[in-house]
Formats: C-alpha cells, sequence, structure tokens
C-alpha cells in the first residue's frame, strides 16, 4: 500500500491534512516532525504541517535534515515551508501586523494568490485563487534552485518550488475548506508530484479495526459511556461488533445539561439499532452542586471530565464489574484530542472532557479504548453507515459531550459593553454600529489558542456578504477579538441601555437555554434548513437589556469539525426565528454569530 508522510509540527490542522490525503484514496500516516530520515525512505512523499512555533524560538521543532537529501517529494505547509527555507539556504524574516500592504505583513484569514506558474501543485487552477493564509513570520529569499510559484499582496513568496528536486513550500492552508481548490492542491501533490496511485478507502479499515479492537481488550468487556450522538453510537456498534454481544456495557448519563427529549431519544435509538445493554443514570443533582458559582469555560469541562470518571468508578466497583476485567470505551474522535494538545507540540485549543487528568491515567494504565481516535466526524459516518448504523442517526448534528453546559456562558462580575473607536469606525465604514462585550469567547489563530473579547456589530439589517467581508477585517485587524456576532433582534443595541449580569450555571438558565436549543432545532427541521446545516450551536449569553437573557445562534457548514464556515440563513427566516424565540419568554435579544473557523472555534467556550 502506498504511503504519504505527514509530520506533525503542531499544528492543529495536521490530521486534517491526513484526513484530505485519504479522501483521496491515498493512506497518510501522521509520524512526528523529528522522525528519522531512514525511516520516512519508504514513503511515497512527505507533507511538514503547519504548526504555532517559530524558527526563531529556541528549541522550535525540526525535522532531520538528511529528509531532504533523501529525493522525496516535499511538500512544506506554512511553518513546514519555513522549515524548507531554514535547512536549504533560504532565509526567514518575522512578520508584523499591518493594514498596509508589505511583504512583512501578517496575514490570518481569507487571500487572494497570484499563481505564477501553473504546473506542479497548481496545475488545473485559475491564475487567481482564494486561499487562506495564517503566518506571522514569512520567507523573504528563496533558497537556491526555488522559484516563486505564487504571491498575495502581503507575502511576495506565498508558495516557492524547485521542480527538479520535487521540494514544494507554501503560506497558506490548503487543507481547510477555506482555500477554494486546496484539494485539488493536494491532489496535485499526491499523484502529480508523488506518482501515488490511489488505493485506499475508509471503508475497508472496519475488519482492521475490529481486530485492534480484540487486540487492545485482551479478553476484557468494556463499558461506553453514551451520548446518543454518531461517535458514542458508531464507536459502541463497532465494538460489540469486534467483541461480541454482552462483553460491552453502555451507561447514559444524563447530566441536567442534555438536549430536549435526550433521554427517550437513546432508549429509541438503542431498540432500533437491537443493542443489549443500556443503563441510565440521573446524575442531575451532583453535576449542578459541583458547578455551582464556576464561570471559568476551562474550569467546567474539567470538573464535567472528572464528575463522568468518577461516575464510571462508581459504576466500576459494583460487584459484576469487580473482577477487573473491564476498560472504559469512548467515542473520542481527532479534533477532540489535537484541540487538547494531543499531539507534541500542538497548543491547547479546549480541555475535551474526555481528556482530563483521570482519563489521562486510564490511558497510561491501557485502560482506555477509544477506536476512532484517529478518525474525522466525515469518516465515522462512513464507517456508520458500513456497519449498518441508521442514516437518521447518522445526519444527527453533533452535540459537545459536556452538553449545554459550554453553551450556557458565565460571568464572574457585571460589566458594560465597552467602546472601541477603530472598530467602530470601520464598522460604520459597512453602515453598522459596533462595541466589545467583554466576554472571553475561545478562538485558534496561528495555530495557538487565543482568548479575546466579543464584537457586536448592529444598527443594520444583516446583510450577510458585507458581514462577512466586514467579519473578517475586524478579526485579522485586531488582536483583542477573535468573533463578530450580529444582531437580529433588536436590531440596535444601545450600549448604554445594555449590560453584562453576573451569572452561573443554574437549572433555571439550562432549562431556558434548553427551550431555545429546541425551538431552533424544530425550526430548521421545519423550515428544510436542518440538512444543509453541519451544526448550530445555541449560546445562552448574560446579555440583557432588563432581567432576560440574549441567544446567539451559530449555524456553520463543516466536513470534520477542524474548520468551519457560517452558513447564510435567508434572512426572512431568521427573523421568524428570532420572533419565536422572543415570544417563549426570558429572551431579550437574538444575536448571529458570523465568524469562520478559524479565527473562531465552532463553541464558545
Amino acid at each position: 500500500m502506498e504511503k504519504v508522510a505527514v509530520l506533525d509540527s503542531g499544528g492543529q490542522y495536521c490530521h486534517l491534512i491526513a484526513r484530505k490525503i485519504r479522501e483521496l484514496g491515498v493512506y497518510a500516516e501522521i509520524r512526528p516532525l523529528g522522525t528519522r530520515a531512514q525511516r520516512l525512505s519508504r514513503y511515497r512523499g512527505v507533507v511538514i504541517s503547519g504548526g504555532p512555533a517559530s524558527v526563531f524560538d529556541p528549541g522550535s521543532p525540526q525535522p532531520d535534515p538528511a529528509l531532504f537529501k533523501l529525493h522525496l517529494p516535499v511538500l512544506g505547509i506554512c511553518y513546514g515551508q519555513h522549515l524548507l527555507a531554514q535547512h536549504l539556504g533560504g532565509k526567514v524574516e518575522p512578520g508584523r501586523r499591518s493594514d498596509s500592504a508589505g511583504a512583512g505583513a501578517r496575514e490570518f484569514g481569507e487571500a487572494e494568490i497570484v499563481i505564477k506558474s501553473r504546473k506542479s501543485i497548481f496545475a488545473g487552477l485559475n491564475g487567481r485563487e482564494r486561499i487562506w493564509m495564517s503566518h506571522g513570520d514569512y520567507v523573504s529569499k528563496l533558497p537556491p534552485g526555488f522559484k516563486i510559484l505564487g504571491s498575495t499582496r502581503d507575502c511576495r513568496i506565498a508558495a516557492m518550488g524547485d521542480d527538479s528536486r520535487r521540494l514544494i513550500g507554501i503560506q497558506f492552508h490548503p487543507e481547510v475548506t477555506h482555500t477554494a481548490h486546496g484539494l485539488q492542491i493536494l491532489r496535485n501533490f499526491v499523484f502529480r508530484v508523488c506518482g501515488c496511485r490511489g488505493d485506499w478507502h475508509p471503508a475497508d479499515q472496519i475488519s482492521d479495526l475490529e481486530a485492534a479492537i480484540r487486540r487492545h481488550a485482551r479478553g476484557r468487556r468494556v463499558l461506553f459511556f453514551l451520548s446518543g450522538g454518531v461517535d458514542s453510537t458508531v464507536a459502541f456498534t463497532l465494538t460489540e461488533r469486534a467483541l461480541g454481544p454482552g462483553r460491552v456495557h453502555g451507561v447514559y448519563v444524563d447530566t441536567g445539561f442534555m438536549r430536549h427529549g435526550e433521554t427517550d431519544e437513546i432508549r429509541g435509538l438503542f431498540e432500533q439499532l437491537r443493542l443489549d445493554g443500556l443503563e441510565v443514570i440521573d446524575a442531575r443533582q451532583p453535576f449542578f452542586q459541583a458547578l455551582r458559582g464556576v464561570t471559568d469555560p476551562e474550569e467546567k469541562r474539567k470538573i464535567i471530565g472528572r464528575l463522568f470518571v468518577d461516575i464510571q468508578d462508581q459504576v466500576l466497583s459494583r460487584p459484576s464489574y469487580c473482577s477487573g476485567q473491564w476498560m472504559l470505551g469512548q467515542g473520542t474522535i481527532y479534533p477532540d484530542t489535537i484541540e487538547s494538545g494531543g499531539s507534541k507540540h500542538a497548543a491547547v485549543i479546549k480541555t475535551h472532557h474526555n481528556r482530563v487528568d483521570r482519563i489521562q491515567q486510564l490511558i497510561a494504565e491501557k485502560r482506555l479504548l477509544e477506536p476512532l481516535a484517529h478518525f474525522y466526524k466525515d469518516e465515522v459516518r462512513q464507517l456508520g453507515r458500513a456497519l449498518g448504523v441508521p442514516d437518521s442517526v447518522l445526519r444527527r448534528h453533533p452535540f459537545p459531550g459536556p452538553g449545554l453546559a459550554i453553551r450556557c456562558i458565565c460571568s464572574p462580575r457585571p460589566a458594560r459593553p465597552e467602546p472601541e473607536p477603530a472598530i467602530a469606525e470601520l464598522a460604520e465604514e459597512a453602515g453598522y454600529q459596533a462595541f466589545l462585550l467583554p466576554l472571553n469567547s475561545v478562538g485558534v489563530q496561528g495555530d495557538s489558542r487565543t482568548y479575546r473579547k466579543l464584537t457586536v456589530l448592529h444598527g443594520a439589517p444583516i446583510h450577510h456578504e458585507a458581514l462577512a467581508r466586514l467579519t473578517t477585517r475586524i478579526t485579522n485587524g485586531f488582536p483583542q477579538t477573535n468573533r463578530v456576532a450580529a444582531a437580529v433582534w433588536p436590531q440596535t443595541l444601545t450600549p448604554g441601555e445594555w449590560r453584562i449580569r453576573r451569572s452561573s450555571l443554574t437549572p433555571a438558565r439550562i432549562r431556558l437555554l434548553r427551550q431555545a436549543d429546541h425551538i431552533v432545532t424544530r425550526f430548521l427541521q421545519e423550515q428544510f434548513l436542518y440538512d444543509l446545516i453541519w451544526q448550530c450551536p445555541v449560546v445562552l449569553v448574560p446579555f440583557s437589556r432588563q432581567d432576560g437573557e440574549t441567544i446567539a445562534l451559530r449555524p456553520i457548514s463543516s466536513v470534520d469539525g477542524m474548520t468551519a464556515e457560517v452558513v447564510h440563513i435567508p434572512v426572512p427566516q431568521l427573523q421568524k426565528l428570532a420572533a419565536e424565540l422572543v415570544e417563549a419568554g426570558g429572551i431579550d435579544a437574538v444575536l448571529l454569530d458570523i465568524s469562520n473557523k478559524p479565527p473562531s472555534t465552532i463553541e464558545w467556550e
């Protein structure tokens, strides 16, 4: 089987590169950046991923220098391009944040590349292409033998190559959906440059996965904590198929942070799949008690993760489990681990509840089974179809393990909207007013985590195209913000009349959020929008004119959750949905989150 190695520099998109290549029918394998060249010689080509480090950092991750003497095709992406230049005699310089054109300007977001050579990786593309840039450092001098393959307004050497040695460096990310023909660029690399044929497909892995499950289980039984979502359902089904009925047990924990009717739905799902061994545990009281007064997003996730493991320990302490012949199964997929800093050089974007300290201990004890840990959401769906999981389950929108707890934004103190004259001036050019909301939202910029304030736009009707352009300019140009939301209702939010209330997780706030989430889900289904949207988080924000709350809607499209784009719901339907939410009571305003990922993560926390 032909293989392409993807060397992990710690970038959040490393495994997305591998997934895209596998999508082309070529097996891609993740290897550490410092893998010895001798071990890489058996691959048809090598991709060096981007990463959060700078080549100027002491101890920055480096490849084996002998890699470049193997005569293998190499594609360096972002930080990978910098490494190519550094090792082969070029020059890298640190960039600067700038709103004006210049070779050293930092770029985060959409850009246009002018292609100077439509051969090799750019074969079949247009002379100008939309790409997604994410860089601070830049290549200022070509290595000997290289030519410039493409340039952007702010980056003269946006792509470079040495055809004779089959070495290519690009400053942008072809693996993200925001790069219009990024898949074609990767296709050109693996087929034209590396000479691969394409003979690998995800569904072919099921027998190997089953064998791996049996080897890892070593005769033990497996306990799964189930959410009713795609990942845990496919993981449970795959494991039961590998080990047989009676050796896999499912526990559904009602934390109090579940969606409307979740418990009844999972019971019905197990009946539909003819799966045995489902147990429902009501844990609403201990979860609310443990989270009382907690407002920090990371602390929420860690507490929820620890409580899940505590419940697991309680279950395993029962006489029927005391033999020690049990292990924990989880439906963890790769975005959950890479965003928790799951690779050596990766930045932590968020701590996933499946990666808290207690889970790490189980990993060390080899008591954890995660059959889907190297797959992305779209691949999990493919596996599920091959296993016979109903399409109604596989089409269901993703839902975070911590549930509504991380969609219920909390504030340790009251606050007021903050003016930001420069952002307000930029917004005014597009016909909007703007202010900052001092509630930190998590984002990912330059392969690293950012916590920034929310920009709120208001004072004019929703105009999707204008707002998309404005959002990119705001998040690229102002380091104090990484997420933008626009007012759907009311259209104008007079800052002096609105405030952030001191707030925490309470049953009353969760009930309100659950009701709003149910209204949104039902509306999307009735309006035939549900299948056009990959996920639509509904977020409760303690921002009010009186004593109510604000609802933020986040309809996005994605393939795997690693990148996402906002879905443009028609304005009349948005307004109708906002009216239904307000009529339900307790809601003072409705916002539309109009930020792509990156720079904003899908969830706010």
